[in-house]
Protein backbone atom coordinates (compact mmCIF):
# COMPACT_ATOMS: atom_id res chain seq x y z
CA UNK A 1 0.00 0.00 0.00
CA UNK A 2 1.12 3.47 -0.52
CA UNK A 3 0.62 5.78 2.00
CA UNK A 4 1.39 9.54 2.37
CA UNK A 5 1.09 11.80 5.84
CA UNK A 6 0.72 14.98 4.51
CA UNK A 7 1.40 16.92 8.04
CA UNK A 8 3.34 14.96 9.96
CA UNK A 9 5.89 17.38 11.54
CA UNK A 10 3.19 18.73 14.62
CA UNK A 11 2.82 14.66 15.68
CA UNK A 12 6.37 13.87 15.30
CA UNK A 13 8.88 16.73 15.38
CA UNK A 14 11.63 14.34 15.75
CA UNK A 15 11.43 12.32 19.22
CA UNK A 16 9.03 9.47 17.50
CA UNK A 17 8.96 6.55 14.98
CA UNK A 18 7.06 6.16 11.58
CA UNK A 19 8.20 2.86 11.90
CA UNK A 20 4.89 1.96 12.61
CA UNK A 21 3.29 2.76 9.06
CA UNK A 22 6.60 2.17 7.35
CA UNK A 23 5.64 -1.81 7.95
CA UNK A 24 2.01 -1.04 6.43
CA UNK A 25 3.45 0.43 3.12
CA UNK A 26 5.42 2.71 1.09
CA UNK A 27 5.08 5.97 3.09
CA UNK A 28 6.05 9.23 1.93
CA UNK A 29 6.14 11.95 4.55
CA UNK A 30 5.63 15.74 4.58
CA UNK A 31 6.65 17.71 7.41
CA UNK A 32 3.58 20.24 6.43
CA UNK A 33 1.31 20.25 3.58
CA UNK A 34 0.14 24.29 2.11
CA UNK A 35 -3.87 24.46 2.00
CA UNK A 36 -3.31 25.00 -1.82
CA UNK A 37 -5.54 22.00 -3.21
CA UNK A 38 -3.36 21.76 -6.63
CA UNK A 39 -0.50 20.92 -4.05
CA UNK A 40 -3.15 18.49 -1.74
CA UNK A 41 -4.02 16.80 -4.89
CA UNK A 42 -0.16 16.13 -6.23
CA UNK A 43 1.33 15.24 -2.79
CA UNK A 44 -1.44 12.45 -2.83
CA UNK A 45 -0.64 11.40 -5.99
CA UNK A 46 -1.59 7.84 -6.47
CA UNK A 47 -1.32 7.06 -2.54
CA UNK A 48 -3.80 4.35 -1.23
CA UNK A 49 -4.02 5.56 2.14
CA UNK A 50 -4.12 9.67 3.21
CA UNK A 51 -2.83 10.55 6.74
CA UNK A 52 -3.57 13.85 7.70
CA UNK A 53 -3.76 16.33 11.24
CA UNK A 54 -4.95 19.44 9.39
CA UNK A 55 -4.42 19.23 5.88
CA UNK A 56 -8.06 19.75 4.42
CA UNK A 57 -9.41 17.20 2.25
CA UNK A 58 -12.35 18.19 0.33
CA UNK A 59 -15.05 16.90 -2.26
CA UNK A 60 -13.32 18.53 -5.14
CA UNK A 61 -10.06 17.23 -3.67
CA UNK A 62 -10.94 13.63 -3.03
CA UNK A 63 -12.58 13.79 -6.77
CA UNK A 64 -9.42 14.42 -8.22
CA UNK A 65 -7.26 11.60 -6.46
CA UNK A 66 -9.14 8.26 -7.21
CA UNK A 67 -6.90 5.89 -5.80
CA UNK A 68 -7.42 7.31 -2.28
CA UNK A 69 -9.10 4.46 -0.21
CA UNK A 70 -8.78 5.20 3.07
CA UNK A 71 -8.38 8.51 5.40
CA UNK A 72 -6.59 8.62 8.51
CA UNK A 73 -6.98 11.58 10.86
CA UNK A 74 -4.21 12.59 13.37
CA UNK A 75 -6.56 13.71 15.68
CA UNK A 76 -10.11 13.61 17.41
CA UNK A 77 -11.29 16.56 15.13
CA UNK A 78 -12.41 15.32 11.51
CA UNK A 79 -13.80 18.32 10.52
CA UNK A 80 -11.01 18.89 8.05
CA UNK A 81 -12.36 16.16 6.18
CA UNK A 82 -15.60 16.12 4.15
CA UNK A 83 -16.62 13.05 5.20
CA UNK A 84 -19.99 12.82 3.39
CA UNK A 85 -17.94 12.98 0.07
CA UNK A 86 -15.60 10.35 1.61
CA UNK A 87 -18.57 8.09 2.38
CA UNK A 88 -19.70 8.25 -1.09
CA UNK A 89 -16.54 7.61 -2.39
CA UNK A 90 -16.90 4.22 0.33
CA UNK A 91 -13.75 5.89 1.93
CA UNK A 92 -13.50 5.12 5.03
CA UNK A 93 -12.14 8.36 7.53
CA UNK A 94 -10.67 7.11 10.93
CA UNK A 95 -9.60 9.17 13.69
CA UNK A 96 -8.12 8.84 17.19
CA UNK A 97 -10.40 8.99 20.20
CA UNK A 98 -9.77 9.08 23.53
CA UNK A 99 -5.54 9.66 23.39
CA UNK A 100 -5.61 12.69 25.17
CA UNK A 101 -8.25 13.45 27.69
CA UNK A 102 -6.18 13.10 31.03
CA UNK A 103 -3.34 15.87 29.18
CA UNK A 104 -6.37 17.81 27.79
CA UNK A 105 -8.58 17.88 31.60
CA UNK A 106 -4.87 18.48 33.16
CA UNK A 107 -4.26 21.71 30.98
CA UNK A 108 -8.02 22.48 31.59
CA UNK A 109 -6.59 22.90 35.38
CA UNK A 110 -3.40 24.62 34.52
CA UNK A 111 -5.41 27.27 32.93
CA UNK A 112 -7.88 27.87 35.66
CA UNK A 113 -5.18 27.88 38.37
CA UNK A 114 -3.33 29.98 37.02
CA UNK A 115 -6.01 32.19 36.74
CA UNK A 116 -6.99 31.45 40.27
CA UNK A 117 -3.37 32.36 41.67
CA UNK A 118 -1.47 33.66 38.32
CA UNK A 119 1.87 31.44 39.47
CA UNK A 120 3.75 32.68 36.49
CA UNK A 121 3.34 35.89 37.21
CA UNK A 122 3.94 36.52 41.16
CA UNK A 123 7.43 34.42 39.99
CA UNK A 124 8.60 36.85 37.87
CA UNK A 125 7.79 39.43 40.35
CA UNK A 126 9.63 37.63 42.99
CA UNK A 127 12.64 37.64 40.11
CA UNK A 128 12.08 41.22 39.53
CA UNK A 129 12.69 42.06 43.50
CA UNK A 130 9.10 43.07 44.50
CA UNK A 131 8.88 40.11 47.22
CA UNK A 132 12.33 41.79 48.59
CA UNK A 133 11.17 45.22 48.76
CA UNK A 134 7.90 44.44 50.57
CA UNK A 135 7.36 45.35 53.70
CA UNK A 136 5.39 42.81 54.93
CA UNK A 137 6.05 39.15 54.59
CA UNK A 138 4.20 38.24 51.50
CA UNK A 139 2.70 40.38 48.66
CA UNK A 140 0.04 39.60 45.93
CA UNK A 141 -0.83 42.01 43.33
CA UNK A 142 -4.13 39.75 41.79
CA UNK A 143 -6.94 38.74 43.15
CA UNK A 144 -6.30 34.54 44.56
CA UNK A 145 -9.00 32.24 44.08
CA UNK A 146 -10.08 29.37 46.30
CA UNK A 147 -11.89 26.58 43.84
CA UNK A 148 -13.48 24.61 47.39
CA UNK A 149 -17.20 25.21 46.91
CA UNK A 150 -17.25 26.80 43.39
CA UNK A 151 -19.30 25.44 40.76
CA UNK A 152 -18.03 24.42 37.59
CA UNK A 153 -20.23 23.75 34.09
CA UNK A 154 -18.70 21.07 32.06
CA UNK A 155 -20.49 21.23 28.58
CA UNK A 156 -19.67 18.40 26.47
CA UNK A 157 -19.09 15.12 28.71
CA UNK A 158 -17.11 12.81 26.64
CA UNK A 159 -13.84 11.41 27.57
CA UNK A 160 -12.61 14.67 28.28
CA UNK A 161 -15.10 16.22 29.99
CA UNK A 162 -15.38 12.97 32.52
CA UNK A 163 -12.07 13.46 33.17
CA UNK A 164 -12.21 16.92 33.97
CA UNK A 165 -15.01 16.54 36.11
CA UNK A 166 -13.14 14.36 38.45
CA UNK A 167 -10.03 16.72 38.92
CA UNK A 168 -12.99 19.81 39.44
CA UNK A 169 -14.64 17.38 42.23
CA UNK A 170 -11.40 16.16 43.55
CA UNK A 171 -10.67 20.05 44.51
CA UNK A 172 -14.07 19.66 46.20
CA UNK A 173 -16.23 21.80 43.17
CA UNK A 174 -19.56 21.12 42.58
CA UNK A 175 -19.83 19.84 39.01
CA UNK A 176 -22.65 20.51 36.53
CA UNK A 177 -22.61 19.37 33.40
CA UNK A 178 -24.53 19.66 30.21
CA UNK A 179 -24.46 16.91 26.87
CA UNK A 180 -26.50 16.63 23.75
CA UNK A 181 -27.41 13.21 25.08
CA UNK A 182 -28.18 13.68 28.03
CA UNK A 183 -28.41 10.80 30.67
CA UNK A 184 -31.50 10.79 32.83
CA UNK A 185 -29.61 11.00 36.27
CA UNK A 186 -26.07 11.96 37.31
CA UNK A 187 -22.91 9.56 37.54
CA UNK A 188 -22.12 10.54 41.11
CA UNK A 189 -19.89 12.83 40.28
CA UNK A 190 -21.84 15.44 37.92
CA UNK A 191 -25.31 16.21 38.07
CA UNK A 192 -26.86 17.06 34.47
CA UNK A 193 -28.65 19.96 33.83
CA UNK A 194 -30.10 22.12 30.28
CA UNK A 195 -27.43 24.25 29.14
CA UNK A 196 -29.23 27.95 30.08
CA UNK A 197 -29.21 26.33 33.77
CA UNK A 198 -25.52 25.55 33.82
CA UNK A 199 -24.37 28.91 32.18
CA UNK A 200 -26.35 30.87 34.91
CA UNK A 201 -25.35 29.11 37.96
CA UNK A 202 -21.37 27.89 37.24
CA UNK A 203 -18.53 30.09 38.42
CA UNK A 204 -16.56 28.42 35.85
CA UNK A 205 -17.75 27.21 32.33
CA UNK A 206 -15.38 24.64 30.74
CA UNK A 207 -15.74 23.78 27.48
CA UNK A 208 -15.79 20.00 25.77
CA UNK A 209 -17.68 19.79 23.35
CA UNK A 210 -16.80 19.09 19.46
CA UNK A 211 -17.49 21.73 16.52
CA UNK A 212 -20.41 21.59 14.30
CA UNK A 213 -23.18 23.57 13.05
CA UNK A 214 -24.61 23.58 16.40
CA UNK A 215 -21.94 24.19 18.96
CA UNK A 216 -20.34 27.33 16.65
CA UNK A 217 -20.24 30.08 18.53
CA UNK A 218 -21.86 27.93 21.33
CA UNK A 219 -20.90 31.13 24.02
CA UNK A 220 -21.92 34.40 22.06
CA UNK A 221 -23.56 37.58 23.52
CA UNK A 222 -26.81 35.16 24.51
CA UNK A 223 -24.56 33.23 26.01
CA UNK A 224 -22.50 35.64 27.87
CA UNK A 225 -25.51 37.42 29.39
CA UNK A 226 -26.85 33.95 30.97
CA UNK A 227 -23.31 33.45 32.72
CA UNK A 228 -22.55 34.56 36.61
CA UNK A 229 -21.33 38.42 36.46
CA UNK A 230 -17.67 37.68 37.55
CA UNK A 231 -17.75 34.14 36.09
CA UNK A 232 -14.33 32.33 34.61
CA UNK A 233 -14.80 31.24 30.83
CA UNK A 234 -12.37 27.69 29.84
CA UNK A 235 -11.78 26.55 26.29
CA UNK A 236 -9.68 23.23 25.20
CA UNK A 237 -11.58 22.15 22.64
CA UNK A 238 -12.46 24.09 19.47
CA UNK A 239 -11.79 27.69 18.73
CA UNK A 240 -14.73 27.82 17.01
CA UNK A 241 -16.96 27.61 20.48
CA UNK A 242 -16.68 31.23 21.31
CA UNK A 243 -17.83 34.04 19.80
CA UNK A 244 -14.22 35.49 20.25
CA UNK A 245 -15.44 39.55 19.91
CA UNK A 246 -18.33 38.88 22.61
CA UNK A 247 -15.69 37.17 24.39
CA UNK A 248 -13.07 40.07 24.83
CA UNK A 249 -16.39 42.71 25.09
CA UNK A 250 -17.27 40.95 28.29
CA UNK A 251 -13.63 40.90 29.28
CA UNK A 252 -13.41 44.27 29.28
CA UNK A 253 -16.77 45.03 31.05
CA UNK A 254 -16.21 42.45 34.13
CA UNK A 255 -19.14 40.48 32.78
CA UNK A 256 -16.78 37.88 32.63
CA UNK A 257 -13.64 37.46 34.86
CA UNK A 258 -11.00 35.76 33.09
CA UNK A 259 -10.98 33.38 30.31
CA UNK A 260 -8.31 30.43 29.66
CA UNK A 261 -8.10 29.21 25.91
CA UNK A 262 -5.57 26.67 24.17
CA UNK A 263 -7.51 26.97 21.31
CA UNK A 264 -8.53 29.78 18.79
CA UNK A 265 -11.30 30.10 15.65
CA UNK A 266 -7.55 30.52 13.04
CA UNK A 267 -4.64 28.95 13.88
CA UNK A 268 -1.69 29.81 14.15
CA UNK A 269 -3.63 33.12 16.44
CA UNK A 270 -4.20 36.25 14.24
CA UNK A 271 -2.52 39.05 15.54
CA UNK A 272 -6.01 40.97 14.86
CA UNK A 273 -7.74 38.55 16.98
CA UNK A 274 -9.84 40.10 19.69
CA UNK A 275 -8.67 37.46 23.04
CA UNK A 276 -5.16 39.06 22.23
CA UNK A 277 -5.87 42.03 23.60
CA UNK A 278 -8.50 41.23 26.19
CA UNK A 279 -8.37 41.64 29.53
CA UNK A 280 -7.01 38.65 32.13
CA UNK A 281 -6.86 36.12 29.07
CA UNK A 282 -4.57 33.58 29.30
CA UNK A 283 -3.70 31.74 25.95
CA UNK A 284 -1.93 28.90 25.24
CA UNK A 285 -0.82 27.76 21.97
CA UNK A 286 -2.76 24.44 20.92
CA UNK A 287 -0.57 22.25 23.29
CA UNK A 288 -3.51 20.20 25.40
CA UNK A 289 -2.63 17.48 23.26
CA UNK A 290 0.96 17.30 22.58
CA UNK A 291 3.04 15.87 25.75
CA UNK A 292 5.32 13.01 24.32
CA UNK A 293 3.29 10.14 25.93
CA UNK A 294 0.19 11.43 24.20
CA UNK A 295 1.83 11.61 21.07
CA UNK A 296 2.91 8.29 21.17
CA UNK A 297 -0.74 6.53 21.76
CA UNK A 298 -1.81 8.74 19.22
CA UNK A 299 1.12 7.05 16.60
CA UNK A 300 0.24 3.23 18.21
CA UNK A 301 -3.70 4.21 17.70
CA UNK A 302 -3.19 5.61 13.99
CA UNK A 303 -1.16 3.11 13.10
CA UNK A 304 -3.53 0.05 14.39
CA UNK A 305 -6.43 1.65 12.42
CA UNK A 306 -4.57 1.69 8.60
CA UNK A 307 -3.58 -1.97 10.03
CA UNK A 308 -7.55 -2.97 11.09
CA UNK A 309 -8.33 -1.54 7.79
CA UNK A 310 -6.10 -3.37 5.52
CA UNK A 311 -7.05 -6.58 7.66
CA UNK A 312 -10.72 -5.60 6.62
CA UNK A 313 -12.13 -4.70 9.93
CA UNK A 314 -12.31 -0.93 10.32
CA UNK A 315 -11.99 0.89 13.33
CA UNK A 316 -12.97 4.32 15.07
CA UNK A 317 -14.55 5.16 11.08
CA UNK A 318 -16.58 8.52 11.54
CA UNK A 319 -18.25 8.65 8.78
Amino acid sequence: MKIVILDGYTENPGDLSWEGFEKLGEVRIYDRTPHDPAVIVERIGNAEAVITNKTPLTAETLALCPSVQYIGVLATGYNIVDTAAAAEREIPVCNIPSYCAESVAQLTFALLLEICHHAGHHSDAVHAGKWSSSIDFCFWDFPLIELMGKTMGIVGYGRIGKATAKIASAFGMKVLAYSRHMPETGDGVVEFVSLPELLAQSDVVSLHCPLNAESEKLINEEALRQMKDGAILLNTSRGGLLDEAAVAAALKTGKLYAAGVDVVSVEPVSEQNPLLGAENCIITPHIAWAPKDCRIRLMDMAVENLRSFLEGKTINRVN
